[in-house]
């Protein structure tokens, strides 16, 4: 039997601008400089301040992989990451030579639900089990990014950021990409969260670096919803591009790929002329809220039977979509 036929290149196109009209928010950046700035943050990047910066994205890491409300309730009940503990922690001049510095720490492997590590005979001694985090994984990306942003950036991140995007040109590479994938072999630290957290930072930390408003509207964040959502279209088959949900969705011409492309083909400055023309994360961003129950609360599991095609008629998008059913190999993560 053949395959219910997908969307093209300028159909999907179309329906994605339809969700931009829809759900796209048109005070996407001054909403991200409102919560950077009541986190400290736009102050931090003035002042080059690493432990405030260190801070809000450790705080941002621990929100992956479950429900917000649960991470918000855990930090408010444990509290979280402090870069003023783990600098005296450190400064104390731990045994363990994963804490001696950034290139070292590969490999810790500490468990907190088992109280273990790669180097058992030193864990009674350790600092980083010490911090009351939700699970071992958090830790070691805490202390991870901590390293990483006293070693790597040389105490001072903003200051490698410009660096990084100064680059661009001379190394042929994307400005998103130049911040994102040195930053991705940091412990926990996934595509999705860096691509969320830094878009951030870049659009709205310092209007005045250009670089970093242009390297942040280009920062893709591809979530179950926002892939769940180009399957259920029928853009990802229409478009060749059909995968199962996780770091593939970053690969070559798959979801984040499709996004960017039709991302040119929209004028994002049309819906704020503060933004840029082509505005990527915009663009994913109206997906995301045009899906989730925060949002729009429109394309989700909990709206539709995805075992049979969508049957959401008054959907404004119903009669341009393919609507094609999710199956478990499409949904399931992939290493």
């Amino acid at each position: 039997m053949p395959k219910a036929p997908g969307l093209n290149f300028s159909q999907a196109t179309a329906l994605i601008k339809t969700v931009c009209d829809v759900a796209g928010s048109n005070d996407f950046i001054e909403e991200a400089r409102s919560g950077l700035a009541q986190a400290g943050v736009l102050k931090a990047v003035q002042k080059h301040n690493d432990a405030v910066l260190f801070e809000w994205l450790a705080e941002a890491i621990s929100y992956q992989g479950i429900a917000d409300s649960v991470a918000a309730g855990y930090i408010e009940q444990h509290g979280k990451a402090s870069a003023g503990q783990i600098a005296q922690d450190l400064d104390a001049h731990p045994a363990c030579d994963k804490l001696h510095s950034y290139w070292e720490m590969d490999s810790c492997g500490y468990r907190k639900s088992r109280g273990s590590c790669n180097r058992p005979e030193l864990i009674g001694d350790c600092p980083l089990p010490r911090l009351d985090l939700r699970n071992g994984s958090l830790n070691q990306a805490a202390y991870s990014l901590y390293l990483f942003m006293r070693d790597v950036a040389d105490g001072d991140f903003v200051a490698w950021i410009d660096g990084r995007l100064a680059q661009v040109e001379a190394e042929g590479i994307s400005g998103g990409e130049a911040v994102i994938e040195p930053l991705s072999y940091v412990h926990g630290l996934s595509f999705k969260v860096l691509s969320m957290a830094l878009s951030a930072l870049l659009l709205a930390g310092d209007p005045k670096r250009i670089a970093w408003k242009a390297a942040g509207a280009h920062m893709i964040a591809i979530d179950t919803l926002v892939h769940a959502w180009l399957h259920r279209t029928g853009i990802l088959r229409g478009l060749d591009a059909e995968h199962a949900y996780g770091p593939g969705c970053y690969g070559e011409g798959r979801c984040a790929d499709i996004i960017r492309a039709i991302a040119n083909e929209i004028d994002a400055s049309a819906y704020n002329s503060d933004f840029p023309r082509v505005f990527p994360r915009f663009v994913q961003h109206a997906i995301w809220r045009f899906c989730s129950q925060q949002g729009f609360d429109q394309c989700n599991g909990n709206q539709i039977d995805d075992s049979r095609r969508c049957r959401q008629s008054d959907c404004i998008l119903f009669d341009d979509c393919a609507r094609l059913k999710l199956g478990r190999s499409t949904t399931a993560t992939t290493a």
